[in-house]
């Protein structure tokens, strides 16, 4: 159980609280941009065990969450067409659009299927040549190269009946968005590792330099937080604004060299809208002119949508860092995970999933009544 029980030592892990608590002396607000690791802080209970000097903000973390709400509805009327087959990762199917989901897309008749790779997609494909097979193609840099490689066989095999409704977004300009915005408390970045074991730290050593915060590359076990929370902490308690590496077996520099060719073959960088934050320039990717043949939302003329967001849903300052899941009114009464208003009510990498599936339904409760690591 390498890098699973190590990495959950309780003895470890009261070393490295008491080691924050003998640095910190004043308050110190910092955010964690994976929904990954918001898990592992809420089902740890992490966060209460931190010195109350130490504040961790849940950041656009969740790739299902900030999926515009347009894309998603152009998910569900394209789902719904007699001629496609429709194949998404599972995580998408109860994300609810204006007034449905692809599950309703399904019972009522739509060709909506499960897989697990979008290699599984291209199988259907070559399996009913009659028939459209769309794959919706979502998340940050970890999912973006498979993706890219799906599109990229589809082209090397002639699939033409092959298309993907692409909504990639990525980190380093959500951060700068974040950053910028006028009630921006965040003093300290947690980083995704997964997304920098695909790209690398190139992108954030300007950020840190330009916003004056440290930003640590962290990985997703409990001491892996807490290592990435200390080191910090320690940062800004010196007064220095560097990118430190706390995840090195999974983080090189450089990223994986192969994997970004391929997004560089693939995709462009475009405007992205996030959804409950708004349009974010350079935030995502969309295919390149080569491969745009397979875009969906090029293929499939989508027209007359109107969306409209629940007005209780307070998602987009749960994505924003602005409340915490259990300040929404709406959370655990009309807004549950068998009656969403929201993305992060559903995904399984969702603020308010978390804070739902872990208890956290208002008062805080002790660490004791948590699930802590120690």
């Amino acid at each position: 159980m390498k890098y699973l029980d190590e990495f959950q030592n309780p003895e470890l892990a009261r070393r490295l609280l008491d080691d924050i608590r003998g640095m910190v002396t004043r308050p110190w607000a910092l955010m964690e941009v994976c929904g990954g690791q918001t898990h592992t802080i809420i089902r740890h209970g992490i966060d209460q065990l931190l010195p109350e000097e130490v504040e961790l903000i849940h950041g656009p973390g969740c790739p299902v969450c900030v999926t515009p709400l347009a894309v998603i509805d152009k998910a569900l009327e394209i789902a719904a067409r007699p001629e496609v087959i429709f194949c998404s990762f599972g995580d998408m199917l109860r994300v609810p659009g204006t007034d449905r989901d692809l599950y309703r897309v399904r019972s009522e008749g739509g060709d909506v299927r499960v897989v697990y790779s979008p290699l599984d997609a291209l199988k259907i494909a070559q399996q009913n040549p009659d028939r459209e097979v769309v794959f919706f193609g979502i998340g940050f840099e970890t999912t973006a190269p498979p993706n890219a490689m799906a599109v990229h066989q589809a082209r090397r095999l002639g699939l033409d009946n092959f298309s993907m409704l692409v909504s990639h977004v990525r980190v380093p300009p959500a951060i700068e968005a974040i950053m910028n915005s006028p009630s921006c408390r965040v003093q300290g970045f947690l980083a995704a590792g997964h997304v920098c074991s695909v790209m690398g730290v190139d992108e954030y050593p300007a950020l840190a330099d330009r916003f004056g915060v440290p930003i640590v590359v962290t990985g997703f076990e409990p001491l892996d937080i807490l290592e990435g929370i200390r080191r910090t902490v320690r940062q800004l308690e010196r007064g220095e604004h560097t990118v430190d590496n706390a995840y090195p077996r999974a983080v090189r520099p450089e990223g994986n060299p192969a994997a970004r060719a391929m997004l560089a073959d693939v995709f462009e960088v475009a405007d992205r809208s996030w959804r409950g934050i708004g349009t974010i320039p350079a935030s995502g990717w969309r295919l390149s002119e080569r491969y745009r043949g397979y875009d969906a939302e090029h293929r499939f003329s989508v027209e007359g949508i109107t969306t409209r967001e629940p007005a209780a849903c307070r998602s987009g300052e749960v994505l924003q860092g602005l409340i915490k899941p259990h300040e929404c009114p709406a959370f655990g009464t009309t807004c549950t995970p068998r009656t969403p208003l929201g993305a992060t009510m559903v995904s399984s990498e969702g603020a308010c999933a978390a804070y739902y599936l872990y208890r956290r339904l208002g008062t805080a409760p002790t660490p004791l009544e948590a699930t802590p690591v120690v």
